[in-house]
């Protein structure tokens, strides 16, 4: 069902219904932040809330309001929503708790959820359990709490599932405009997507930032996503529960290392939604975001005073997708006119004291760096405290940077190491100064690293590949693996499937070395004892097989020649679809953990982009002069399991090749295991 949210984010008048101090704060807050609507509170008994005349019930409102804070009990909550509903209100928001996440203590939680889902029907609702939002871009606030916040014309807007971070982000001081904050609740009715779609429709909004603890509905993800990539509006998310958490009783490798998390962040991924791991690392890439857009590249410059500054960066910068290009032959002769000969050119750039306080002068090696390809600039400073010195000295800075944004079209950051260093009035001229004012190294590359992503992804168009929730599942023997699997196009061995001790030995007798002897029915064969190698005809291989406590083998040909070995799995994920993970494969799968994941389905330019990704990377493109692997075979075995996933994913649990032993010329399934059972 298609709901309009508008009336109750830009609501024209609001209702206030309850009479407790969280009400009382709805009214007193809207009257502060100077709403022009009217805000009726109603209460039985109470001749004022919030310094306001109420009125006893719904039906002595002048109007329907366009929106409504219910602050009473959960009860009462729904008959009052049923109530709204039938005058045709604009929508609600539901304060009170004790719902579906409070059922396992009060054992009607979950009923009186579906209770208020259907006494609302058509009429949009947020929550329950949740604080409710604030327009800051129109004054109305439907927040039963103080806020940090304050009216603005254009800003970013943070929708999240937990009250209490909604209100600690109102009260940052980092420059970041607010238009909306928004909290979602149990999303009893209304998903975080569908309000996100919703508040993206103002013009007036930059930037969603997602505070996400479950995604939920994947469908409405992919909406949210092409209606935010239609509308030129990025996505910035914060993702809670990124610890792994392998499967029960896992059987593959892959099961072990595919948790929620990494299918949350191939899904965020793939919708071209930017992930950032800290709360300030979020807030600086909305602002970013907010006064840049996204970036054309990830190439920075950085211009500090200070050679421990300059290392700082460089070192912070380790691990991210960051670069800091090589200054030209022009910007080196240009510099060095410019500073002397005392100075190491570089980026980043320790430009020195020297022309400290010539602003004029600042501006032209600033102008200079920035000449280059590159996307943004990063100007290292940190302001003396007021209180206690005097930062006259320090004018030259923004000065400078301001020469420096008239002079070029690209983001100019002033970029303070510690937050406390650039305080809110001097972000406040930062900005004014058309500069972007940023906090902490480490969280500045992450806003530049997120900023960077977004300027190069696109919302996948395919839809994430839905799972089905298979019963009585069961695991495939390896031969039946690989011959379900062969079908669908994927290279194995030549093997044969041997029972009993005789028709093992005739099996030796016929099947030419290198051959390879494996034990059936057991999970990692190759750690329990399970697998043995043969090279030459032995009269051994019958003894050690038969020694490996099982009744039948799969006898096959032995793989050599490899340049690598790669582990290719697929994991059912309830939440998310399937989960595509490629990786160094072998024994040691764990210990490495060198895996890329994505979400099915995939092309073959993903694909690639998955393995060019790996630490093994140069391995397979062949290493210091030897031979590569054939990466086109690698993409179709990865292709091959995908359309067995596709043809199977009512009943497909998991899939899992280890090793994929790459040569020159093939790419060979030499082990495989598929778990699957009935549809439900």
């Amino acid at each position: 069902m298609i709901r309009s949210l508008s009336r109750l984010l830009q609501p024209r008048s609001i209702a206030v219904i309850g009479g407790g101090a969280w009400c009382d704060s709805v009214v007193r807050q809207c009257l502060k932040m100077g709403y022009a609507g009217p805000v009726w509170p109603v209460h039985p008994s109470k001749e004022t809330v919030g310094g306001v005349p109420t009125v006893a019930r719904l039906s002595d409102l002048p109007a329907a309001p366009d929106a409504a804070f219910i602050g009473i009990n959960r009860r009462l909550t729904i008959e009052t929503v049923a109530g709204l509903r039938a005058m045709g209100a604009g929508g609600a928001i539901c304060f009170a708790s004790g719902f579906r996440e409070a059922d396992s203590e009060t054992g009607d939680g979950a009923d009186l959820q579906a209770a208020l889902v259907a006494a609302a029907g058509d009429m949009p609702i947020i929550g329950p359990n949740c604080y409710g939002l604030i327009n800051y871009l129109d004054g109305a606030l439907l927040w039963p709490d103080q806020h940090g916040g304050q009216r603005v014309d254009r800003g970013v807007t943070v929708l999240t599932q937990s009250s209490n971070i909604a209100l600690n982000i109102t009260m940052q001081a980092r420059g970041l405009p607010l238009a909306y904050v928004a909290t979602a609740g149990n999303q009893a009715q209304t998903g975080l997507a569908e309000i996100g779609s919703a508040l993206l429709e103002d013009p007036r909004v930059s930037a969603l930032g997602l505070h996400i603890e479950g995604i939920g509905d994947v469908a409405a993800f992919q909406a949210l996503a092409a209606e935010a990539h239609a509308r030129g509006k990025p996505i910035v998310a914060l993702k809670a529960g990124k610890s792994e958490r392998a499967r029960a009783a896992a059987v593959s490798h892959t099961a072990s290392l595919t948790g929620s998390d990494a299918s949350a962040r191939a899904l965020l991924r793939r919708l071209g939604i930017a992930q950032v791991e800290s709360l300030t690392a979020f807030l600086e890439t909305l602002k970013l975001l907010h006064m840049a857009g996204p970036l054309r590249s990830n190439r920075v410059v950085s211009l500090s005073c200070s050679g421990g500054e300059a290392s700082l960066i460089a070192d912070s910068a380790e691990g991210r997708n960051v670069a800091f290009p090589q200054l030209s032959d022009a910007q080196s002769r240009r510099l060095r006119d410019a500073l002397g000969p005392m100075v190491a050119l570089a980026n980043p750039l320790d430009y020195h004291t020297f022309i400290w306080t010539d602003a004029a002068r600042m501006a032209e090696v600033f102008v200079t760096m920035m000449a280059g390809d590159v996307a943004i600039g990063c100007l290292i400073v940190d302001f003396p405290r007021a209180d206690r010195c005097d930062p006259v000295d320090w004018e030259c800075v923004l000065e400078a940077g301001e020469a420096v944004v008239r002079a070029q079209d690209k983001p100019f950051a002033l970029l303070a190491t510690l937050p406390e260093t650039l305080p809110e009035p001097l972000v406040a001229r930062a900005i004014r100064a058309g500069l972007v004012p940023l906090h902490g190294l480490d969280d500045a590359l992450s806003a530049i690293e997120a900023a960077a992503f977004l300027g190069q992804s696109r919302a996948a168009s395919q839809p994430v590949l839905a799972s089905g929730a298979p019963r009585d599942i069961r695991t495939l023997s390896e031969a039946e693996a690989k011959d379900a699997l062969a079908r669908h196009g994927l290279v194995v061995p030549r093997a044969r499937q041997v029972a009993g001790a005789d028709q093992l030995a005739q099996t030796l007798v016929a099947f030419p070395p290198p051959l390879v002897i494996k034990a059936e029915g057991l999970a990692h064969k190759t750690d329990a004892g399970g697998v043995a190698f043969f090279r030459n005809k032995t009269c051994k291989a019958r003894e050690i097989a038969l020694g490996m406590g099982c009744e039948s083998w799969l006898v096959e040909e032995m793989v050599e020649g490899g340049v690598a070995e790669l582990l290719v799995g697929v994991v059912r994920d309830p939440a998310h679809g399937f989960v595509l993970t490629i990786g160094a494969g072998g024994t040691l799968t764990e210990l490495w953990r060198d895996t890329r994941t994505a979400l099915l389905p995939v092309v073959a330019g993903e694909i690639e982009d998955m393995l060019n990704g790996l630490r093994i990377a140069p391995l397979l493109r062949g290493y210091r002069g030897a031979a590569g692997a054939d990466i086109a075979s690698i993409v179709e075995a990865v292709l091959a399991v995908q359309a067995y996933v596709m043809e199977h994913r009512e009943m497909l649990d998991e899939i899992e090749i280890n090793p994929l032993i790459v040569t020159p010329e093939r790419a060979v399934a030499v082990d495989a295991l598929i778990r699957k059972g009935e549809k439900e």
